[in-house]
């Protein structure tokens, strides 16, 4: 995060409507890990983030105990609180980490039934390798951007009518995609692996992700190499990161897998969260409407398999990188996660209470995601992650 009196950006936690500024208190000599002190105050997580699972761990006790309500560290400073709690209301969020790569897996059952049903009517929903491979392509992390920024209408080759030759022009269906980012903690060696159950230990934590889609243009693209400019004109990310250790209370086995994973695929414990996420369309009329509600428990896949299938072949995961995990789609309309799903591909309309209807995003239109777990008497929050479509820009 900065604020509008210090640019430069700070790596933080959160409690209730406050910042935890953890360079301010990596500087007052709070952490006694030399490590782990310089890390907090890098501009960014990749650092503390490779340090593993062991010191991530131990960081998260020192902070329960300087955060606690008797700790004096914190309450018997009133110079040192004040720089170290900061309204939320005044800091501005950034990326928490540098992204070197970014993968997109396609791996809600629910989600690639839909649209096998939407693009092959008559035929199986499911490809032959859907259900025995986690699938996944090589997305763009560069276009990767914060909760927040705005992102334009993407423009490219589409075509409308398959008897005519393409069109190059700006999408006009402009689509979300509800998905989770998780992030890559430790990673492997080129020509190593990462074990589904050592996968456990390499994952830092999880947030909201919306994989915008030009649908008209992916439509006309992907095949035979799959999305290019219908995906990576923008991906939105949240700027909160909700680690794993907050998240093992809402551990859950995911969907039963029929047929039984290959071996290196197998996962013994559940790897699935109970986390309730919710889609909101604020229209370029300023009406703001709820148009699904979901739940990270029905992905097909968990975030360990799709690292032991990413890394089998000995491909190479860094600190900071980016497994999203595709659409989040439950078992009924209210619960899908793109607006192609919402509308059966343009048949059924988003019908808003004051009278307007979406089939896809128009200009102006803004889509904010957020999720929570629910606990006993507490809450989990993700934040926010919001983006606003602005127009094409037009072509020379």
């Amino acid at each position: 995060f900065s604020t509008a009196t210090n640019a430069a950006h700070h790596i933080a936690t959160t409690i209730g409507d406050y910042v935890v500024d953890l360079n301010e208190l990596s500087a007052a000599g709070t952490f006694t890990d030399s490590s782990v002190a310089a890390a907090l105050r890098e501009p960014t997580l990749n650092t503390f983030m490779s340090l593993g699972y062991d010191k991530w761990k131990s960081t998260r006790e020192v902070l329960t105990t300087l955060l606690s309500a008797d700790c004096q560290t914190l309450q018997g400073d009133a110079v040192l609180r004040s720089k170290v709690l900061i309204p939320s209301s005044s800091v501005t969020m950034h990326l928490p980490a540098t992204i070197g790569d970014y993968t997109d897996f396609y791996a809600s059952k629910e989600h690639a039934s839909n649209l096998g049903k939407l693009f092959r009517p008559g035929q199986p929903p499911l490809m032959d390798n859907w259900l025995t491979i986690p699938v996944g392509y090589h997305g763009r992390a560069s276009s990767v951007v914060v909760s927040g920024t705005p992102l334009r209408r993407p423009v490219g080759q589409r075509r409308p009518d398959p008897e005519k030759p393409p069109v190059v022009g700006a999408s006009v269906a402009l689509d979300i995609e509800l998905e989770m980012a998780m992030w890559v903690g430790t990673g492997n060696a080129l020509g190593d692996r990462i074990s589904v159950q050592n996968a456990r230990k390499s994952v830092f934590g999880y947030s909201l992700f919306n994989d915008w889609s030009a649908r008209d243009i992916q439509r006309y693209e992907y095949v035979p190499l799959g999305p290019f400019l219908g995906k990576n004109f923008g991906s939105t990310v949240g700027p909160w990161i909700v680690t794993t250790f907050a998240l093992e209370p809402f551990l859950v086995a995911g969907p039963t897998q029929d047929p039984a994973p290959l071996a290196y695929l197998q996962e013994e414990q559940p790897g699935n969260y109970d986390v309730n996420l919710f889609v909101t369309l604020k229209t370029n009329e300023g009406e703001s409407h709820q148009i699904s509600a979901t739940n990270y428990k029905y992905m097909y896949w968990s975030a360990h398999q799709m690292i032991a299938h990413h890394t089998i072949n000995g491909c190479n995961m860094r600190p900071g990188d980016v497994l999203a995990s595709g659409t989040i789609s439950g078992p009924d309309a209210g619960s899908y996660g793109s607006l192609l799903e919402m509308t059966w591909q343009g048949a059924n309309a988003i019908k808003l209470p004051s009278g307007a209807e979406r089939k896809m995003l128009q200009d102006g239109d803004s889509i904010a995601l957020k999720g929570e777990c629910v606990g006993n008497g507490y809450r989990i929050g993700f934040g926010e992650c919001t983006g606003t479509i602005l127009p094409a820009l037009p072509l020379a």
